[in-house]
């Protein structure tokens, strides 16, 4: 397990301000950037001591998956995969020679921490299932990748309304660092 640590300029922030400002950064990296996937990494990242290239390997879960818009939540991807960043099962506890219990335990104990954003999310949205948000926040579905879908869903408010998808990656942003600062004691 990897410690989330605050990055300097974040120290001197409360537990509050620290949630807050996972929610602004959230909030407006999925604003200037689109990317529910990424804009949650790159909240926390923010935030925290994190390697770089997991902002980018989110890059592929925005769209309920690879653009599909069928799989999870890119927000909610993207918080798994910063959990799993902090307490996720090292390679070093894997083997492809032969299954170790206490490997097999490993991987069982860094299940709890995204298990707890997963049952927020679900308990937030309905659903953890990109299309059946956009139902919910807009009434119907969008396929993303074709142009005129696209220019419908900037026209609803897609990344401009504070009660879209923006608010769906600043709360997501939110409630990682919150079970990160848990973690940590704090």
């Amino acid at each position: 397990m990897t410690k989330a640590k605050v990055r300097e300029k974040y120290r001197g922030l409360s537990r509050q301000e620290l949630l807050d400002k996972a929610y602004e950064l959230g909030f407006n990296f999925e604003k200037n950037n689109y990317s529910c996937s990424q804009s949650t990494v790159a909240a926390i990242h923010e935030l925290v001591e994190m390697d770089d290239v997991v902002v980018k390997v989110a890059t592929s879960l925005s769209g309920g998956t690879a653009e599909q818009f069928s799989g999870t939540c890119g927000a909610l991807s993207g918080g798994l995969i910063a959990l799993a960043y902090f307490f996720g099962r090292p390679v070093q506890k894997m083997s492809y020679r032969e299954q170790i219990d206490s490997n097999i335990e490993t991987m069982m104990v860094a299940f709890e921490p995204p298990e707890r954003l997963a049952d927020r999310f679900w308990q937030e949205n309905g659903t953890i299932i990109c299309s059946q948000i956009h139902r919910r926040l807009f009434g119907r579905i969008f396929y993303l990748n074709d142009e005129e879908e696209m220019r419908k869903f900037d026209d609803l408010g897609g990344h401009s309304d504070p009660n879209k998808c923006r608010r769906i990656v600043g709360n997501t942003a939110k409630w990682v660092m919150e079970i990160l600062l848990n973690k940590r004691g704090y």
